[in-house]
């Protein structure tokens, strides 16, 4: 089932949190200190104070599959410092706290996350999509790219936090919107499709790369 996308309100923030706890513990199974005290993660209390705020701000959603909460994004245009130039905040929106619950990890649920960011810059007229990812956690940084992503870089030593793996994908690059073919037929000719020309084919953009198609969810994308 397609995950429908919601604002998150205060009583969430249990379930967020439980997201959070179930992920830090499945990635340090994993070998990874990500969230960790080791790995220089906020507190858990840290982290609730700051997704409380995003709920109140109306920057947090949850995405549900059959009603059951399923992930979480919190979408606005502020970053750690020293991570983006002010220029590249001010034309992006930026994503954090991206978690989908393991109870539906392979259902999509990240795709749907990441594509409702995009939706809200859209709406924003933002032309980039932004995000922070752990730097040490490379299946993280994978899973990114195979969403389409591309590493912009990695933040130089003046931005501190652990997370300094910058990735970005044009907003546009989520528009699948294509003109519909249209149906001609000549005499004693078979049905022949005719493309509008404006119509291209993803893979034959001249902006746009191909679209990666299935994104696999090696346990979703989980950022700062």
């Amino acid at each position: 089932m397609k995950p429908h996308l919601r604002r998150a309100r205060v009583a969430d923030l249990g379930t967020i949190t439980r997201f959070r706890l179930q992920r830090t513990n499945w990635l340090a199974a994993r070998g990874s200190d990500q969230w960790t005290r080791a790995g220089r993660g906020l507190p858990i209390e840290t982290f609730v104070r700051s997704v409380a705020r995003a709920v109140r701000q109306g920057e947090t959603w949850i995405a549900e599959v059959d009603g059951e909460p399923a992930g979480t994004i919190t979408v606005n245009d502020r970053a750690d410092e020293n991570l983006w130039s002010p220029g590249e905040l001010a034309d992006a929106v930026i994503i954090h706290y991206m978690i989908v619950d393991l109870r539906f990890a392979g259902n999509r649920v990240g795709e749907a996350l990441l594509a409702h960011a995009a939706q809200l810059a859209r709406r924003r007229r933002r032309t980039w999509v932004r995000l922070d990812a752990w730097t040490t956690n490379e299946d993280l940084h994978a899973y990114y790219l195979r969403a389409g992503f591309r590493l912009a870089r990695i933040a130089g030593p003046e931005a501190t936090g652990p997370s300094r793996a910058l990735f970005e994908r044009p907003t546009a690059a989520w528009s699948h919107t294509f003109t519909r073919p249209t149906l001609t037929l000549a005499a004693g000719e078979t049905t022949r499709l005719t493309l509008d020309p404006a119509g291209w084919p993803l893979a034959q953009h001249p902006f746009l790369r191909a679209h990666p198609g299935v994104i696999t969810e090696p346990g979703p994308a989980t950022t700062t």
